[in-house]
């Protein structure tokens, strides 16, 4: 139980569909007739084999997480405001005085997880489960009265900072104004007032019978993430059910749509895209979109899915290849007053053919007059067949293998080179080390620190290189993991430009703990992802938390305060070791100031950049609206101002490459389909521009190793 092995492929794995299940419950068990006819929330206890579980989950978190935390008061109070987070989040259930009758376990969870004593949890989740009943009943009542929306009054849709309210007259006051907003919402998409009134009211019959089948091992689930993500968010712990999910999703083997997903606020909100997938290949699904409905086929009835488990959305957005189903989504870019928009997916499995690296070559014009070819390399992942690798087939695809057959497509051909990494999730630390390896001489990439202080630094053992010329590496606040190994490497080695947003930040490395085999128990248990280790880069940064910062800023629509270690609860912190021996080159950060100056010079009086940041500006305006108006005239009138915000937006482009405009009405394209340009991308080709004449380079050397 001491000796946890690290594996070869870490980071960030691309899981299909669920890449943490925390807030998911497990399968339920269905109450008595009476406890459903009576409208009763059933008493949950917990069972001697879940006790004995608990103890074994602490000793492991407590022995053998990096952080070697110890199980103290500290841990008690993070563990109680995670849980109520976890049950809560909205503060729309329990009230004030319910969390003052929760604080005499804030200094006394620790003792009772080391005994094994789970009925505090228990105990904080019977109250929940009442409140939920109750306040379901005066839900119903509210949704029998009418409503008005020619009245000026406003919701706050963000709860994460509200206070508890104080009486159930409180509550009552906020849950009219939030189901106002929500019959509104759907009044706004078309609905008419008698169909909106009749969904929501399933919506919350369906919220109430979900309530009243919730079994032990659901709160057993919960409570132990919470436990879990008391030491960091990447910790968690799968019930059985949850275990076949993870492990199915790591096989890859997933036939379904290539979503990542989490319950966020009673709606399930979409975290990641697998590159590859149905999903992303429909560039209609984007990081933050919240699903609210799914139906099957092109014919089958929409089921609303506002406050399902997690996992039970899950099951009915997987299914067979080639099968339909449909989703409606609220976009997450268009803030709190989204309207829902329908998308169409054929399932599919992921294949690594869908998930390679691919290429395209701009030309431009340089600050001398000559015409540059830039070459433009995308990694969605850091993949790698390892079955075909295992058979000894040559000719197994891999990012490293895959980038480097596009290279010798360009040889000769490109006088400076873009690699895209941004939305990459990771993927292989092995294909992080070698893929490095083309574009440095041979050497240190990265070390790994594990818990005892012991340093693994994983090296590049090949000498030469694949590609030696001017080169920039594009991310984003979603490139994590073995992203940011690559990016920090080619950044410290010197080797060539770090452009965009700040990384992710995550720079810790997990492991899979088989509970069954530590407990020697016939029933299943489950499994423990347990943090073990962090990343550093050969400069003994760490890539932890602050991720890897860019030489020179190209903003995105990616929301820095929801995606990224910095915005997880609990995350380690960013520090440093001591650096690896390697050599870098200074001759490019050497000219990273002057490149900065140009770059901003130039999009000052770029017309397009200005108006990629105005946009951008607007984005993050909309997104970051968490008062939204409950008049109808308002909520029109803004709605309107959106859609023609987004079709000028587009017709600006489409104008300019003598496209007919979009009309009112008109679907507003999307991802491929439009007409608006990648700034970032363009900027970044325009950098490497000016990177060759600076440099007094020009059609760089390929060379084979």
């Amino acid at each position: 139980m001491r000796n946890f092995r690290i594996p070869k492929s870490l980071a960030w794995f691309p899981l299909i569909l669920a890449l943490s299940l925390t807030g998911a419950f497990a399968k339920p068990v269905e109450p008595t007739g009476a406890e459903l006819a009576a409208g009763a929330a059933p008493t949950l206890t917990p069972t001697d084999r879940q006790a004995a579980l608990d103890k074994t989950i602490a000793e492991l978190l407590s022995q053998h997480h990096y952080r070697q935390s110890k199980l103290d008061d500290r841990l008690s109070a993070l563990i109680l405001a995670n849980y109520l987070d976890d049950l809560d989040f909205s503060r729309a259930y329990f009230l004030a005085s319910d969390i003052a009758g929760f604080e005499k376990y804030r200094a006394t969870l620790d003792d009772a997880l080391k005994k094994g004593d789970l009925q505090p949890a228990y105990d904080i989740f019977n109250v929940y489960l009442r409140r939920l009943t109750e306040r379901t009943a005066r839900i119903q009542a509210l949704l029998r009265q009418d409503f008005r929306f020619d009245v000026n009054e406003s919701l706050d849709v963000n709860r994460k900072n509200a206070s508890w309210a104080k009486t159930s007259a409180e509550l009552d006051d906020f849950w009219r104004k939030r189901l106002k907003h929500e019959l509104l919402t759907l009044l706004l998409s078309g609905k008419d007032r008698a169909a909106a009134r009749e969904l929501l009211v399933k919506r919350y019959d369906n919220r109430l019978r979900q309530a009243q089948q919730t079994a032990s091992g659901d709160v057993f689930q919960l409570y132990m993430n919470a436990v879990a993500q008391a030491f960091d968010p990447h910790t968690a712990y799968f019930s059985p059910r949850n275990t076949e999910n993870f492990n199915i999703q790591m096989r890859l083997s997933l036939e379904g749509i290539g979503c990542v997903l989490r319950m966020d606020e009673e709606m399930v909100t979409v975290v990641e895209l697998v590159a590859g997938g149905p999903a992303d290949l429909s560039q209609q699904i984007k990081a933050g979109d919240r699903i609210v409905a799914v139906a099957q086929g092109d014919s089958e009835p929409w089921l609303d899915v506002v406050g399902w488990r997690l996992d039970d959305v899950v099951e009915r957005i997987r299914g067979q290849r080639g099968t339909v189903v449909r989703l409606k989504v609220l976009p997450g870019k268009a803030g709190a007053t989204a309207a829902e928009k329908t998308i169409r997916l054929v399932r599919d499995t992921i294949k690594l053919e869908k998930q390679a690296a691919k290429s395209e070559v701009k030309t431009l014009r340089g600050a001398d007059g000559r015409a540059l070819r830039i070459g433009v390399i995308t990694i969605p992942t850091f993949y790698s067949d390892f079955e075909a690798a295992r058979r000894r087939d040559p000719n197994y695809r891999s990012t490293t293998r895959d980038v480097r057959r596009l290279l010798d497509e360009m040889n000769g051909k490109v006088d400076g080179l873009v690699l895209d990494l941004r939305e990459n999730g990771g993927g292989s630390l092995q294909e992080a080390v070698d893929l490095t390896g083309l574009f440095i001489g041979e050497g240190p990439v990265v070390q790994v620190r594990d818990a005892s202080g012991g340093v693994e630094v994983e090296q590049d053992s090949e000498p030469g290189q694949a590609y030696d010329g001017p080169l920039a590496v594009l991310v984003d606040h979603a490139s994590a993991s073995a992203s940011e190994i690559f990016a920090g490497a080619i950044q410290d080695y010197g080797r060539g430009l770090v452009v965009g947003d700040p990384t992710f930040g995550k720079g810790t490395v997990q492991t899979l703990v088989d509970l069954n085999r530590l407990t020697r128990a016939k029933d299943p248990q489950g499994q423990l992802k347990l943090t073990i280790a962090k990343f550093y880069r050969v400069s003994g940064s760490s890539t932890q938390h602050r991720g890897v910062r860019p030489d020179i800023a190209i903003p995105s629509a990616v929301d820095s305060e929801e995606v990224g270690e910095s915005a997880q609860k609990n995350a380690l912190p960013w520090d440093e070791i001591a650096a690896a021996r390697y050599r870098g080159d200074r001759g490019v950060p050497a000219l990273a100031p002057e490149l900065a100056r140009r770059h901003q010079a130039r999009v000052g009086g770029d017309p397009d950049y200005q108006a990629f940041l105005r946009d951008l500006e607007f984005t993050r305006q909309q997104r970051d609206k968490t008062m939204v108006s409950l008049l109808e005239s308002q909520r029109r009138l803004e709605r309107e101002r959106l859609e023609a915000w987004q079709r000028e937006r587009e017709n600006r482009y489409r104008v300019a490459k003598d496209l007919p405009p979009l009309k009112a009405g008109d679907e507003i394209p999307e991802g491929k389909d439009s007409a608006i340009p990648d700034m970032a991308l363009e900027e970044s080709a325009r950098i490497v521009a000016d990177l060759i004449v600076l440099s007094g380079s020009g059609n760089a050397l390929v060379m084979s190793r």
